[in-house]
Formats: structure tokens, sequence, C-alpha cells
């Protein structure tokens, strides 16, 4: 009786929902939340017990990580670096993963409690903040219940894999006075902050007409060979034990498991693909370093093709090219990358054409090329070389390892929300900065999949 009595209510609640308009994705949620509400769990937006302070004893801010995969798991290690923090939870939709989460942390002297359901971690009063590590389609529902249950929030990159929900948090984060650090690392990269300071003083000039970017080669998320079945084609595959597909899902649409959808960055439902997971630590740049943080497109085009597979509905494309209008200079995206010499990946990154010069930034380094030279001389003579470069470069950079420059700049990111927690400034990368950076990108995944150039009108926080 209690189940019929749950799909009833069920059933009339998405009726409901449908005569109100409310997408597909919040009705399929509603089950989620219905469900839990009537068997004794707590629903998806329910009162919260007060926090018992805005920081732990002893001045340590405590800690739960929600999504302990790869990268939620590089950014606690460079964490737990900080003797003022501890981690007392650790949650994730596989079990494998929470547990071996919860061992590690032991190893480190924190002693976390694992979960399943990250509102669990929401209900408790002794957690100071949250880092949220889970697919982005999750980002802004878990993000929001945060706030409203008294959480600070370092949430990764990007915000969101969609305009709506990323203004929903930017709402909630305006409306709040939660400290909010979006996990956009390379602000607290050092050369990267050296670059910015070089570009704000006009190493290359006080106009800046045009800024290339190109990811580190890959579109991402594309699918294998043309043979690849679409994934409306593929039979349902078993659950794994410990694996709680519901969960994962969350905000999306309901389909089948396939284990292909936990490499959720290329599909549509959970991720951006390449353009929004590498495409927003360029945009991101070059809003820090051109100032355009509160600076939109004016228009956004943008085309992508399945290159090598086919076109998949629910898949993202692999091939890509964004361009956008600002106020003062026009900015392009690809993920073409020429070929570098000494090393295969060193003209990727931030091209910012200035009227004096041009400035390359990546994580390998940057390096400055000043106009003029080249000319052919006087007669007889030799042509004028070009001047050289100024340049920087991390024969490191690259490297994702603990003690280098990317893992010493996650934790410097970290310290910044840290102290912002204990001060409640703001963080060096706030909700505001983060939407900002990742909307060009998401603007341009709205172009590519509706095949027209869009506009935004950031008054009323939309497309159009």
């Amino acid at each position: 009786m209690v189940g019929f009595a749950i799909h009833s209510i069920q059933t009339l609640a998405i009726a409901t929902a449908v005569g109100k308009g409310v997408p597909m994705e919040r009705r399929d949620f509603l089950h989620l939340a219905i469900a839990a509400a009537l068997t004794g769990g707590r629903p998806i937006v329910a009162a919260r017990p007060q926090q018992s302070g805005p920081i732990g004893a002893n001045e340590r801010i405590r800690a739960a990580i929600i999504g302990c995969g790869n990268r939620g798991r590089a950014v606690m290690r460079e964490w737990i670096e900080h003797a003022d923090t501890t981690f007392v939870a650790a949650c994730d939709v596989a079990r494998d993963r929470t547990e071996a989460t919860v061992a590690e942390l032991a190893k480190a002297g924190h002693k976390a409690e694992g979960y399943e359901d990250y509102r669990h971690i929401l209900d408790r009063g002794d957690v100071d903040a949250v880092l949220i590590g889970t697919p982005d389609h999750w980002h802004a529902p878990m993000t929001i219940e945060a706030m409203e249950a008294g959480k600070d929030v370092y949430v990764e990159k990007p915000v969101s894999n969609a305009i709506e929900p990323a203004v929903r948090m930017l709402r909630a984060a305006r409306a709040s006075n939660r400290v909010v650090q979006v996990g956009q690392q390379q602000r607290s990269w050092t050369h990267f902050q050296e670059a910015a300071d070089l570009f704000h003083k006009q190493a290359i000039g006080s106009v800046i007409r045009h800024v290339v970017m190109a990811p580190p080669g890959g579109g991402g998320g594309g699918g294998g060979g043309a043979q690849q079945p679409l994934a409306s084609e593929m039979p349902a595959e078993p659950i794994p034990e410990g694996f709680n597909w519901e969960l994962f899902q969350g905000p999306a649409e309901r389909r089948p498991f396939l284990a292909a959808r936990r490499s959720w960055r290329g599909w549509w439902a959970y991720g951006g693909g390449n353009l929004a997971d590498w495409g927003v630590h360029l945009t991101d740049v070059m809003s820090w370093f051109m100032r355009a943080e509160s600076q939109v497109p004016l228009l956004t085009s943008a085309s992508a093709q399945y290159v090598g597979t086919r076109r998949d509905p629910e898949r993202t494309p692999n091939t890509y090219a964004a361009t956008w209008q600002f106020g003062t200079f026009v900015a392009t995206l690809s993920n073409a990358m020429m070929p570098g010499v000494e090393h295969p990946q060193e003209k990727y990154g931030n091209w910012f054409f200035g009227n004096e010069g041009t400035m390359v930034v990546n994580r390998l380094g940057w390096e400055i090329y000043p106009a003029g030279g080249g000319g052919r001389g006087g007669r007889g003579s030799a042509p004028e070389p070009p001047p050289a470069p100024r340049r920087f470069r991390d024969p490191n950079g690259r490297s994702e390892a603990r003690g280098t420059e990317f893992a010493f700049a996650t934790r410097r990111h970290v310290r910044n929300f840290l102290d912002a927690v204990k001060s409640r400034g703001r963080t060096i990368c706030d909700m505001e900065a983060g939407f900002y950076a990742a909307l060009p990108c998401l603007l341009a995944n709205v172009a590519i999949r509706e095949e027209r150039t869009v506009r935004w009108d950031d008054a009323n926080l939309r497309v159009v």
C-alpha cells in the first residue's frame, strides 16, 4: 500500500508539473523528492539545522567532499595540506569511491563519515564548507542547496553544463551571504598572475582587438570510431553493484544505464563537452585579463562537427569553432591547435593581439612578441630581424602531478577560499566571475545545438 500511495502521489505531482510547464528533467527528479519524503527520508529541499558556528573548534574549518572522482580527490589532497581545516564527511554515488576516500582521509588524520546521498551532509550542523567535484549537471542544485543549508561552497568549474541552472546559481549566490569559490585554479597560478600583471601594464599595448583561444588538442567526448552505435541503439546494461544510477542522473532526464555515460563530459545531459570543460579555462583567462568579468558577448556564433564518428543527439561534438563579439573586441575559440617546436602543446592557450605586440599564455608559461621588425631594410642591407620575444617557461607546467605548479595552484586556490571563509570576504573566483567566465562557452553550446547566432539579455539573464 505504501508503494501504491507513493506512486499515486508521484503521478499527481508529475501531472501538475506538466500542466505548469516544469521541464522534463525537473519532473523526473520529483520522483526522488517525493519518494524520500514519504518513506521517511528527507526530500530534495527541506529545512536544515542551523550551523553550530561559521568555523569549527580551534579555528578549523570543517569540510565535506561531494563527488570523489579524480578531480574532487585531487582538490581534496591539496586542501588537507592546510592545517586549519579538517574533512568530516565524504560522499559519492559509487560506494567504492566513497570508501576509498574515507580511507585516504583517515590515513591523513581526518575522521570522515561516508555517505551515498549528499543531502545527509547538508543536514549536518558540523559542516562549514563543501567541496563539490561532481559531474557538471549536479553543480547547480548542490551549490544552491548547500548555500541554503548555511554552507560555504568550493565548486569545480564550469559552474554548470547549461544556461538555466547556471543562472539559478548566480541568483542564489547574489541573494546569499555564503562564500563561493569556483575552481578556476589558473587564477591562483603564479605565472598566470605574472602574465596578467604584464598585460595590465600594457606590455602589448592599450588596445586589444582580438583574442584567439585553443585548448591543448582534442575535442573530447565525441565518441569513438565511425561504427559506434548511437546511444539510443545501445541496450541497457546492468547497473554495477554499489553504484546509485538514480542519484548519478539526479536532475537530468532519465536514461537507461550505459557504462559509457559515466564518462560524462561528452554527454549533453551531464557535461558540455570539450568546449565547456577546457574552453571555460580559456574564456576565464580572457575575462580576467580583459577585465571583462561583467561584460557579456553581444553576439555568439558557433558551429560544430562530429568528425570520425556518427552524429549522436545525446553526445557533444568533437570539433567546434565559436566566435563572440564583445563591446570593444572579438574573440574566437576552436579546438584546432598548431603544433609547437619545443613542446607539442606550446602554442595552445590564449593569444591576445594588441596594438604593440602579441601575448600567448598557457600552463607551460607565457610569451610576448613585440610588434615591429621584420622589414626589408635599406638598399643592400639585410632584412631587419624581429624583436626578440620575452618568455617564461615551466618545464612541468602541463603536469598534474603533486608537487608541480598545477597542484600548487590548486592549493593556493583552496587557501584563498579558506581565508575568505574566515574573513567573509570575496574569493579570487566567486560566483560572479565563475558565471561570466562560463557564459561564453554555454552560449556557444546553445548556438551549436540550435544552429543560430544567439544574443544574451544580461538584465534578465536569458538567451534571446
